[in-house]
């Protein structure tokens, strides 16, 4: 990866669940280290493709620790913090950096909306305030779609100068292309993770840092490979495309299942659905679309 490439690429790791609804840690250890040979500079625990929210503290520190105790470096891990509680999300993000994170990815609070500036800035300055001194490597996580709550590149702002030595990037996940390069324009110096792959040699060009993204999980070699080298890749528009007539959560986990043949990846926790084989098989030829006689080993295309 080039020099601009400060973060690299990190996969929103989706989360394979066992019949007893609890995360199937070898599976995603196995998933984990997959990734990271292949490229990957870190991988992403529960954020939004991971179903973080459906997942409670609990089993997301026993899910963290596991893969650490499987071989996984903690450096390589970043872990998503979605919660509303001011100490839930305190707590978590002290948990993940006494691990050893590479970094905490943190959202805002999402339940109760609109809420101005001011106080979003004020429960994320009690958030931070409340982990102490082992305070560092805080991502914020920037997706209104989902969180309804969107974070202005004053608000960015307000906590780079409340917070000059935690705050180190913003995952973007807005899917507005101008609005991202708006902040690259403002808050370069930052660690900018598009979360939107079919503008991510775009914005990377730009000046961003890399991403962490759901696709990543299923053709890492295309998402660096755009990256790096700064040129969207029309097969990646495609499959983004295909994947989002479908809910998209569900479908990224089918694919998983499909490409790793392991049923674990495939079911979704409630209230997500699981998607039918059928409707799972519209989406594959824009997947295999990556896969060629020329890739080997792992890159190449499982077939059932």
């Amino acid at each position: 990866m080039g020099d601009t490439l400060r973060f690299g690429v990190s996969p929103a790791l989706v989360t394979p669940f066992g019949r007893d609804r609890k995360v199937d840690i070898e599976a995603l250890a196995a998933h984990a280290t997959d990734l990271l040979g292949r490229g990957c500079t870190s991988v992403t625990l529960f954020g939004t493709t991971g179903e973080g929210p459906s997942v409670p503290p609990s089993e997301r520190e026993a899910t963290a620790t596991g893969l650490v105790r499987a071989g996984i470096a903690p450096e390589k891990l970043v872990e998503g913090v979605i919660a509303c509680s001011v100490e839930e999300a305190a707590e978590s993000t002290r948990a993940a950096l006494r691990r050893g994170a590479k970094a905490v990815l943190l959202a805002p609070p999402f339940y109760f909306r609109p809420v101005p500036d001011e106080a979003v800035f004020a429960w994320f300055a009690e958030v931070l305030g409340s982990v102490g001194e082992g305070l560092r490597d805080v991502i914020l996580y920037h997706i209104p779609s989902l969180t309804g709550v969107s974070l202005s590149i004053e608000l960015i702002a307000r906590l780079r100068t409340a917070f000059p030595a935690a705050i180190t990037g913003v995952k973007d996940s807005a899917a507005d292309a101008q609005a991202s390069m708006r902040l690259i324009e403002a808050h370069g110096d930052l660690a900018i993770l598009v979360g939107d792959e079919t503008y991510l040699g775009r914005a990377c060009a730009a000046g961003a840092a890399g991403s962490i993204c759901g696709l990543a999980n299923l053709v890492p070699e295309a998402v660096i490979a755009v990256a790096a080298s700064g040129r969207d890749d029309p097969r990646i528009q495609a499959l983004v495309e295909a994947i989002n007539r479908h809910p998209m959560i569900p479908m990224v986990k089918a694919l998983v299942a499909h490409l790793r043949r392991e049923p674990a990846f495939a079911t979704a926790s409630p209230p997500l659905p699981t998607p039918a084989a059928a409707t799972v098989r519209e989406v594959l030829p824009y997947l295999e679309a990556f896969f060629t006689s020329e890739q080997s080993g792992s890159a190449r295309l499982r077939e059932r």
